[in-house]
């Protein structure tokens, strides 16, 4: 499971962190254990504001996809336990956002991370999606912010 912490300040996104947590263990539950203390770990050492996860996508393997889904959870469950608003995203959009295609490869995902976050020493292919899945709340909270404070700003004319 991969992980990306990026700072927003107005427009401009910097690297903070990012890593992969690796599940431990031979059985199921302990493998999701091991996933939560470390990501219970990241979330404690960085103090995020907010959290972005990725959507599932359901494939032709559906024991993969019942694995990949309650890793998920995990990744849901984490934030929230530490009270954060967590924006779900799914990959086509994220590629869109930072790549500016839907159907981009990882390869190009973990390029255009690395222009847009210079200074990232990226972890591997998870940790770029995470760090682009972190890219792409940041643009949606912008955006959002900007419509909502001008949605006040009209009400106020009126």
């Amino acid at each position: 499971m991969g992980w990306g912490v990026v700072d927003v300040n107005g427009t401009k996104c910097s690297h903070v962190a990012n890593g992969v947590c690796q599940s431990k263990g031979t059985e199921l539950a302990e493998r999701l254990l091991s996933l939560h203390e470390q990501l219970t770990a990241v979330l404690q050492k960085f103090s995020p504001d907010t959290a972005a996860v990725e959507k599932t996508f359901v494939n032709k393997d559906g024991a993969g996809t019942l694995k990949l889904g309650q890793a998920r959870a995990i990744s849901l469950l984490v934030p929230a336990q530490f009270g954060l608003k967590v924006g779900e995203y799914a990959p086509n959009t994220v590629k869109k956002v930072v790549v500016g295609v839907g159907h981009a490869d990882k390869r190009q995902v973990k390029h255009m991370v690395q222009l847009q976050l210079p200074t990232a020493d990226i972890g591997g292919a998870d940790a770029a999606d995470a760090l682009a899945i972190a890219l792409c709340h940041a643009h949606h909270t912008q955006f959002s912010n900007r419509l909502d404070a001008a949605i006040v700003k009209a009400g106020a004319m009126t």
